[in-house]
């Protein structure tokens, strides 16, 4: 009996949308490796920042990410992040890098780079991969296709609860944060966030991540049956 075909799973949604959980937690079900591209742009923008590159100069930014070794190494609770050899984990999940990331990734000059390596990691399947544009732009012939969304002041709501016990001006920051951020990514020229045509549309206003990751491992085995 032949193996199991590897599949490429492909998860989209904006910020807080549970996108990065239900990967994370899906990959380890499944035995598949986990990918995350968020993780690539949050690294090029802490280097960016390190070395005093301009945000906002696309040229400059896109030869950093040229000349950067950014890895992912899989672990129980989630990718460990190396940039150039170094662990920036923790680092590039802290607010600045946040932001910093959002700015970093409108420049297509940079996502040309950053997808490239992206495809690579995945070409052999057995991967869940995701981003904003993974089933639009990087794999568009994904075996999957999954887009998460959620009302934006749960996605609010639960970026904040990551921060331990937020105060209001913080719950109020990271309230605007997440408006910014889905303005610039549903706006931006190189792949906007949106959903892929074949994607399967989930609402997790109203759903627990444990419900989620069911109901998308269904799709999974479903689309690897047939």
């Amino acid at each position: 009996m032949s193996a199991p075909r590897k599949l490429i799973i492909a998860i989209d949604g904006p910020a807080g949308s549970g996108k990065s959980t239900i990967a994370a937690r899906l990959a380890r079900k499944l035995g598949y490796i986990n990918l995350e591209s968020g993780a690539m742009y949050r690294a090029l923008a802490l280097k960016a920042m390190e070395q005093q590159v301009s945000l906002d100069d696309a040229e400059p930014l896109r030869r950093l990410a040229e000349n950067s070794a950014m890895q992912l190494e899989p672990r129980g609770e989630g990718n460990r992040v190396l940039l150039d050899g170094r662990d920036v984990t923790q680092r590039i999940r802290e607010p600045d890098v946040t932001a910093a990331a959002s700015r970093v990734s409108a420049h297509p000059q940079v996502r040309k780079v950053l997808v490239a390596r992206q495809r690579e990691l995945g070409a052999n399947g057995g991967v869940v991969m995701e981003g904003r544009d993974i089933g639009t732009a990087v794999f568009p012939n994904a075996d999957v296709k999954v887009f998460l969304d959620a009302d934006a002041s749960v996605r609010a709501e639960r970026r904040t609860l990551q921060n331990g016990s937020p105060t209001a001006a913080e719950a109020e920051r990271v309230r605007a944060e997440i408006a910014a951020r889905d303005e610039r990514d549903r706006t931006r020229v190189a792949s906007p966030l949106i959903p892929a045509l074949d994607a399967v549309i989930l609402d997790t206003t109203h759903k627990g991540i444990d419900e989620v990751v069911t109901e998308v491992e269904g799709i999974v085995k479903k689309v690897a049956s047939d």
